[in-house]
Order: structure tokens, then sequence, then C-alpha cells
């Protein structure tokens, strides 16, 4: 699946390369994380009122724009939808016909083996430092302040995956990235078939992944 994720730095100039995202005055970038989880606040990259892309902090877990309630009443999990249902769900619907998203990353990991002695896997992409996953997001107004969120959109595992787990995340070539976030095209199913094995990178991750609180590059690296 998807419910953690790992980020290097990435610079205004490959924002800019991706999408030609104009920098924000006298804004740093974000910094790299090693160990993005549900319930943080991450970077999406999505189309604004003027037409071009901007990028946004999002708290990672979608909260839908019907949701009037506080947050601490939310019982339902939010932080990943799966692309073949995501359109008639209610929670995720709107944000996929009206808020498409890209989420920056540089892989994300998942777990296989038995509850209590789960090994962690770094998945990635070959030579490439930075991709996108498709995601949804949607701006809910909770105790009278705008709340921006996003959610990952999952598909089937690629063969490459498959032996860790049966889902993974949609991730989108840089030639669909204009398609997937314009807010008027609605066939966009096509973009969401699993990601080419033959291009995947896959090597172990360090067991500390397993506590959010451990954020740094030394678990993406082979021990």
């Amino acid at each position: 699946m998807c419910g953690r994720y790992f980020r290097h730095g990435v610079s205004w100039s490959d924002y800019q390369a991706w999408l030609n995202l104009v920098p924000p005055d006298e804004t740093e970038p974000p910094e790299a994380t090693y160990n993005a989880a549900p319930g943080s606040y991450q970077p999406i990259l999505r189309r604004a009122h003027a037409g071009h892309v901007e990028l946004a902090p999002a708290l990672w877990g979608l909260v839908p724009s019907w949701w009037k309630k506080p947050l601490s009443e939310k019982s339902f999990s939010s932080f990943s939808a799966k692309s073949e249902t995501a359109a008639q769900k209610p929670v995720f619907r709107g944000a996929y016909r009206h808020h498409r998203c890209l989420i920056p990353v540089s892989g994300y990991y998942d777990w296989t083996g038995r509850p209590g002695a789960r090994t962690p896997f770094a998945i990635g992409l070959r030579n490439r430092r930075h991709f996108c996953l498709a995601g949804l997001y949607d701006v809910a107004l909770i105790e009278g302040s705008e709340l921006h969120s996003f959610a990952v959109l999952t598909t089937e595992a690629n063969d490459a995956v498959a032996g860790i787990g049966p889902r993974m995340p949609v991730i989108l070539r840089q030639s669909d990235f204009a398609r997937w976030l314009d807010p008027f095209e609605d066939r966009v199913g096509d973009l969401l078939a699993p990601f080419g094995s033959e291009e995947m990178d896959i090597r172990p991750a360090h067991p500390d992944v397993g506590n959010v609180r451990n954020d740094h590059s030394g678990l993406i690296q082979e021990q």
C-alpha cells in the first residue's frame, strides 16, 4: 500500500523542471523527510486558481469538504484511496472530480511478513531521485479554519512489488502531470495502471522505519 514515504531534498530548480513552478519569494523548498506518515503535513502540487501549479502544505489524511465536525470525531481512515473506487466513494468522489494533485516523493515503504516479525522495504524508481504519486486533495472548514488535506491513490501491485504487498501507489510519468492536474479532464482512468515492474528499485529498509519518530536517511540504506 502506501502508509509511509520518503522524499529527498528537492530544489526549486527541480520543481521548475517538472512543472514550470514559480518559486515563492523568500521561501525555502520543503525539507527532506525519510519517514512521512499519515497525520503529518507534507507538500503537494496542485493547480491554482490562476491556472499555474503551486506547492502547498496539506495534512496527510483527506478530510472531505462536507466534514464540519472537529477532527477528533473523524473515525474513518482516509490516507489512501483505491483508484478503482475513489470516484464513487463519498469521502473521495468530490476530490476525484475537481481536486487532483501530485505528491512529490523519492520512494515509499511497505512491509512483508507476519505481525511482530515484519520486514520493511524501501521502494522507488531506478535512476530517479524524485517522482510524483497521484493524489487527491480537499479543503474543509473545521472550527472556522480552512484545512487542506490529501490522500494517496493506490492501484494493484505490479509484478515487482506483488511479493511484498497486493497494492502500490499510483506513480505518474512527467508527461502525464498536466493531464492529471487538469480539473476539466475527466478521462484519467488510464493513468491509474500499475507502473512498469522493470523500472522499480526495491531494497531492504532499516527496521527503525517502523517508528515514525525516526526520520533520517539511514532508513533507506541497506543495513
